[in-house]
């Protein structure tokens, strides 16, 4: 379905109101737009959306059409970061424009490019696509937090979600940083894991931002 850029942006604001914060619907004010406005009057019209008075309720069609633009959107911030190295505001306006060029046959190459990722870099879930799903079947788990792993398992690091600068600061000086090969050893009372032939103990909080890509 082909939406215009402003209508996929209302969808997508609707849908992480929705399925993630749990409301009901979203005022127009806060969408910054107007009943007569077109972007909502063309999702209105598909049946995506619902306006009553000020405010604009997803319908279930909507929340189908929705999910797949959040899906797009934490596809290319992932791709900003992992693949073009870009961080902070310039990753999520970059990722923002380039949401809106993706349709649904190049989203699942950049999926299996990026080889499947569960989370975007603010660490909130991507939705999967039927890629995902095929590959979970054939035991590809993706990019998946530490703490996801089981004991004796092992992996690439793939990225490291913490913007606290002395938490960035500690694991690279561990030798935790991309690229690296890391071993899970044990999960209780800390996570202890391998880098090389070094042994190191992280809390739980610590393990979560310590992104992995097994094979």
């Amino acid at each position: 379905m082909n939406n215009s850029s402003k209508a996929e942006d209302i969808l997508e604001a609707l849908w992480i109101a929705v399925v993630e914060d749990g409301d009901n619907s979203i005022s127009l004010q806060d969408l910054q737009v107007s009943a007569d406005d077109q972007p909502l009057v063309e999702l209105a019209e598909q049946a995506l959306v619902e306006v009553k008075g000020a405010r604009v309720y997803l319908r279930h069609e909507g929340r189908v059409e929705g999910e797949k633009v959040v899906r797009r959107h934490r596809l290319s911030e992932r791709l900003m970061m992992d693949i073009f190295d870009l961080k902070g505001a310039s990753a999520n306006n970059k990722a923002c424009e380039f949401e809106h060029l993706l349709n649904e046959g190049i989203d699942t190459k950049i999926c299996t490019l990026l080889n499947h990722p569960t989370t975007c870099p603010h660490g909130k879930a991507i939705p999967p696509g039927p890629c995902c799903l095929e590959a979970r079947k054939k035991g590809g788990m993706g990019v998946v937090p530490l703490t996801e792993l089981q004991v004796g398992e092992e992996g690439e690091i793939a990225y490291l979600s913490t913007e606290d600068p002395k938490k960035m600061q500690k694991l690279m000086s561990m030798g935790v940083l991309p690229g690296s090969s890391i071993r899970l050893s044990r999960t209780f009372p800390t996570y202890i894991f391998h880098v090389g032939n070094s042994e190191f103990a992280v809390d739980e909080q610590l393990a979560q931002e310590i992104f992995v890509r097994q094979p």
